[in-house]
């Protein structure tokens, strides 16, 4: 399920521009595609040009998402349990959803594929994407309110950075997860969940402003 609504404010049209020679979505419905996975790859749109590109692509879209599911406050968690609901309403409800996040264009089809295997093996929730900090964390700085450095872990400057225990940040790529889990709203940073480790090299450098749940 690639989420992908076309009221963008921060990005006008941002899930139809163009990257790399085509729609930047393409690349999630050709990983998808090429994945092998899917019994069906749907787009959740309330956009007819998002409809009609994602069709071009390959994909399907079986439904108009509700307006109410399309503002920029609905997160991307509601959207896959109305899809999921809409799919069990009509007797096709899913063991297993996938949600990837129509701006991912890095998202690789053996990632996927690892993605599912972690969460079948596991038997978890959920098993998403993730991928380290860049720089220790436990070394952050802020800024007081008169301008100047301070660390946010003092005790921790003078430490070597091999001491610091890795840091990880979600990926903002996909989501993978059991229907219930979806539909029983289970919380995805938790123990419920599992990760996929990514390269930093393949990852965007925006994530998700809620958990999981950025408006798409």
């Amino acid at each position: 399920m690639i989420p992908a609504r076309g009221g963008s404010k921060r990005i006008p049209r941002k899930n139809v521009r163009p990257f790399a020679g085509k729609p930047i979505i393409a690349h999630s419905i050709d990983a998808a595609r090429a994945s092998g996975l899917f019994d069906r790859i749907v787009v959740s749109t309330d956009d007819d040009e998002i409809a009609r590109v994602a069709r071009d692509c390959g994909a399907e879209t079986p439904f108009v998402r509700p307006a109410e599911l399309s503002d920029d406050h609905t997160g991307t968690n509601a959207v896959v349990r109305h899809a999921i609901g809409w799919f069990g309403e009509r007797g096709a409800l899913p063991q297993h959803v996938c949600c990837i996040y129509a701006t991912a264009p890095f998202v690789q089809p053996h990632s996927l594929r690892e993605g599912y295997d972690r969460l079948v093996a596991s038997g978890k929730s959920f098993a998403f994407s993730v991928t380290s900090f860049a720089f220790p964390i436990q070394r952050a700085l802020r800024i007081d309110a008169d301008g100047c450095v301070q660390p946010i872990w003092p005790e921790n400057i003078a430490r070597r950075s091999q001491d610091l225990e890795e840091a990880y940040h979600d990926a903002g790529q996909f989501y993978w997860g059991t229907a219930r889990a979806f539909l029983d709203e289970l919380v995805l940073y938790s123990s419920a969940s599992v990760p996929v480790i990514l390269p930093r090299h393949r990852c965007r450098t925006s994530t998700p402003r809620k958990t999981g749940c950025a408006p798409s």
